[in-house]
Formats: C-alpha cells, structure tokens, sequence
C-alpha cells in the first residue's frame, strides 16, 4: 500500500478571503503536481481532505488528473492542530493506496509517527503544494518513496 500525503497549495491570505482558497500560484502548483503524478501512473481509490477550502480544491484537482474524482470527500482529523491517532488507526486498515490532502503541522506529525519517530521532529519539509509518497517495506514498516517540494516539479 502506498500513501500520499499532500500539503494544500499555496492559498490567499485570511484578509484578502476568510475561506483561504488556493491563489493563482497555488493552483498553478497543485496541476503540476497532478501532471506528474497522473503521467508517472499514480492511482488511488479514495482522495480524503480536511474540509478547509484550500485543501478541498487541492484534492479536486489531483483527484480530477488522477481520475478518482468522484473519490474525494472530506474527513474529520486532517485539520492543521487535530491529534494523528484517528488517522493513524485508519491507516492500518486500508488495503489500497489513498490520497491525503492536508495542513502543517497535522501532515509533518502523521509522518513522523507513521516513520516511527516523535511527532514533534519533523522528517520532511511540507509546504504550500509538497507531495510526499510513503509505503511499506517488507517487514510492515512506513518508508519514504519519494517526497516533491513544489519546485522540484516541472
């Protein structure tokens, strides 16, 4: 199994729009993104996201690219400050790979559990339209397969 988790695109500030949806750049961002995960194969069967606008039109559009939109929904636990456990627990019962478009702090503390370390020592760099993939080594163990900051992608 295979996770990715993605850190919203870039979003305009809460005094330009209260609902914060992604800025120009940041959907510039998030389509590129979703070019390069559709043309390397990526395939998931659900897209889960926080709710936030930001992370909502994120998902829609890496959905939409990687042909699982009418996959994606909004679930509890992904906002930026809630406790990884429920994600966590459900995690380990998915059998097929999922897309999780989230906020910071929450994603850098999912990963580093799901990583076996503290929750609070980061182990990658999120920000604004980052991509992580993680999956399972032969022993049942969370790796990094690959992690896309966004201007590493083309």
């Amino acid at each position: 199994m295979k996770l990715y988790l993605v850190q919203h695109g870039d979003a305009v500030a809460k005094h330009v729009d209260p609902d914060r949806p992604l800025s120009a750049q940041g959907q510039a961002d998030v389509e590129r993104l979703a070019r390069l995960l559709a043309a390397r194969g990526v395939s998931v069967g659900g897209v889960f996201h926080s709710g936030k606008t930001r992370a909502k039109q994120t998902a829609e559009s890496l959905a939409s690219a990687l042909g699982s939109a009418g996959q994606v929904s909004a679930r509890t636990g992904l906002n930026p400050n809630d406790p990884v456990d429920g994600v966590l627990q459900d995690v380990e019962r998915w059998s097929e790979d999922v897309l999780l478009v989230g906020h910071l702090p929450f994603m850098s503390r999912l990963t580093s559990r799901l990583l076996g370390r503290k929750e609070d020592k980061a182990t990658l760099g999120f920000r604004p339209g980052s991509a992580a993939c993680l999956e399972r080594d032969a022993g049942g163990r969370w790796i990094v397969a690959w992690f896309l900051p966004p201007d590493m992608v083309g």
